[in-house]
């Protein structure tokens, strides 16, 4: 979904304040953050604390996910990719591609020593289209096939097992889990294990999704938990942007975009 003139306005009124700008600074050092977490990182009170989430979350750059009583805040990159798609990728994108590698190389260095941090992912996406045409794409192996490279086979019932078969001829799953939870069209949680590596004992990760209509437009959002190690976070976080904008674009203009599908194998996982 491309925001429009009143959604951007929306997103840029959340940006202008200082401390709603710091408040994405320290969900991106460190995401899923409960409210008291980021009053203590802040020295805030939990009253404006409140508010201004509430602005960012209007505005789409933050995501709340509800463990227990705990709601946990996520930075949401999709606002602010509209705005580098409008402004910036059609105009210098080589040469700020070029500054950007040359500052992420640096940055990489210098917190090469710094203690291990792995968050859950989480990335939401808004499809124009119903929730059962999102659920149809994400348990249909002919679509998964078309928008994900691999094609996803179960018969999608909880304890039922799942399989990422490759498209190739040669029918080899690169991943393959159980269904944790089905409920069409809104929730399904499935397992990732590395079918490449079977006796593994390291736990397997879960990716969940949430389908949420809203008239004409789907909000979708994915969460994956329980990742291995900090390579597997940042294959993941490359990942689901890719695998999802081809999704969103199958069900919105009936093709995917003009570049190779994300392949998740077990290193993404």
């Amino acid at each position: 979904m491309t925001f429009d003139a009143t959604q951007m306005d929306v997103v840029f009124k959340a940006l202008a304040d200082p401390t709603r700008r710091l408040l994405l600074d320290r969900l991106r050092e460190h995401n899923g953050q409960t409210l008291r977490e980021l009053c203590e990182r802040l020295n805030m009170a939990r009253q404006s604390a409140t508010q201004h989430l509430d602005v960012l979350e209007r505005a789409s750059l933050v995501t709340v996910v509800r463990r227990g009583r705990e709601r946990l805040h996520y930075l949401n990159p999709v606002p602010i990719h509209e705005i580098e798609q409008r402004w910036i990728a059609e105009f210098d994108r080589p040469r700020l591609h070029a500054i950007s590698a040359i500052k992420n190389q640096a940055e990489e260095h210098a917190m090469s020593d710094g203690p291990a941090s792995v968050p859950t992912y989480v990335y939401v996406t808004y499809i124009r289209a119903s929730a059962e045409q999102v659920w149809q794409a994400l348990t249909s192996a002919d679509l998964t096939a078309r928008y994900w490279g691999h094609a996803n086979v179960s018969d999608w019932r909880p304890g039922s097992t799942w399989e990422h078969r490759r498209v190739d001829g040669s029918g080899a799953v690169d991943v393959a889990g159980r269904v944790i939870e089905a409920t069409p069209p809104t929730r399904l949680a499935i397992t990732f294990d590395d079918a490449a590596a079977p006796g593994t004992t390291r736990e397997a990760s879960v990716v969940t999704f949430v389908v949420e209509p809203h008239q004409d437009i789907v909000r979708l959002t994915v969460t994956h938990e329980k990742l291995a190690d900090q390579t597997a976070l940042d294959a993941i976080s490359h990942g689901w942007p890719a695998v999802l904008a081809n999704l969103k674009s199958l069900l919105e203009t009936g093709d995917v975009l003009p570049q190779a599908p994300w392949e998740m194998s077990h290193e993404h996982a």
